[in-house]
């Protein structure tokens, strides 16, 4: 780890006055430091943000909104989100370790990168590293990597569960910049694709930090699941997630979200199989058609074609325990 400055901001735009090309913000650091460690990320200058975010929260209007900086295992075991959005515990509770879960931030858990091993290893190239090196998972081992939304850039997947549930639920990420401004931008158009420009995760604007996450109120409280499927129950990234979610009258479906991680460079959202639940009677054949509308344009890599199988087993089974209220 190369030497750097270190100073703490009190706010949003006290933080963002101090930006430049070398400056980065640090939060929980349960992503950075790693990255510092590895000499991927060697900025010159460190600025932690602990207290200029939200660390909150609160019932709206709308919904509720969660403060950047609040930490996940507050997220995961606060009332209001137990009652409502259940599904965010579920995924939070799915990731990582319960140390780990004690220091990490809501913000900063939107803003962790791969943990594709060619990412981490600077002697390999790496597209995300650096633009242009090359993609060393594409003729190498890529057992963890992408089946879909992948180009010939980049096949790495996001690792966040978290952001998996968000997706499924259809938040939106409130942004502010230095002047004080807020945006909102829809969960679904704040991570990115690879594309040609893979070192690029998000569409968060140079200029601004993370706020907060809004999620309108919805019917989902009931009947939600989280499936990981992983190497080992403890700690580990998923090898496929499932976020499911259904709004169920008289065991019709009225209306249902379907989101994966562990399969592309962004959160993915199986828009065509919640379009085909909707309206359906919930058991088992039915979910199993939604599975099979999933995962019919899906394209492996050579070492994770098992991913399509598991992911279509993952798929059934988050529907089926969507029913165990």
């Amino acid at each position: 780890m190369r030497p750097f400055l270190f100073s703490k901001s009190s706010a949003i735009n006290q933080a963002l006055a101090k930006k430049n090309g070398t400056t980065q913000y640090i939060a929980g650091g349960t992503n950075l430091v790693d990255l510092m460690k590895k000499h991927i990320a060697e900025p010159e200058s460190l600025v932690d943000i602990t207290s200029a975010l939200p660390a909150k929260i609160e019932v709206t209007a709308k919904g509720i909104q969660i403060g950047a900086m609040v930490r996940n295992t507050p997220l995961a075991n606060d009332a209001i989100i137990l009652a409502k959005y259940p599904l965010i515990a579920k995924a939070v509770l799915a990731g990582a370790s319960p140390q780990i879960r004690n220091m990490a931030s809501t913000g900063g858990n939107l803003l962790q990168r791969t943990r594709c091993p060619y990412f981490y290893d600077v002697t390999t190239p790496c597209n995300k590293r650096k633009a242009g090196s090359g993609c060393s998972a594409i003729p190498g081992e890529n057992r963890m990597s992408a089946i879909v939304g992948y180009s010939d850039q980049c096949i790495a997947v996001h690792p966040s569960d978290l952001c998996v549930a968000l997706a499924a639920l259809d938040a939106s990420v409130k942004v502010q910049d230095k002047s004080g401004k807020t945006q909102s931008i829809a969960f679904t158009d704040f991570h990115r694709l690879p594309g040609t420009t893979p070192e690029r995760d998000n569409n968060l604007p140079a200029n601004a930090l993370i706020h907060s996450i809004e999620i309108n109120e919805n019917a989902f409280a009931k009947n939600c699941a989280y499936v990981k499927v992983r190497d080992r129950d403890s700690y580990a990234f998923a090898l496929v997630s499932v976020a499911a979610a259904l709004n169920l009258k008289d065991n019709q479906i009225v209306e249902a979200r379907l989101a994966s991680g562990g399969v592309a460079h962004k959160p993915w959202r199986w828009l065509e199989a919640e379009q085909y639940l909707k309206g359906k009677t919930a058991n088992a054949a039915t979910f199993e058609a939604a599975a099979d509308i999933a995962i019919k344009d899906l394209r492996a890599q050579s070492h994770n074609g098992f991913k399509i199988p598991m992911l279509k087993g993952a798929i059934e089974t988050a529907l089926q325990q969507c029913l165990n209220r």
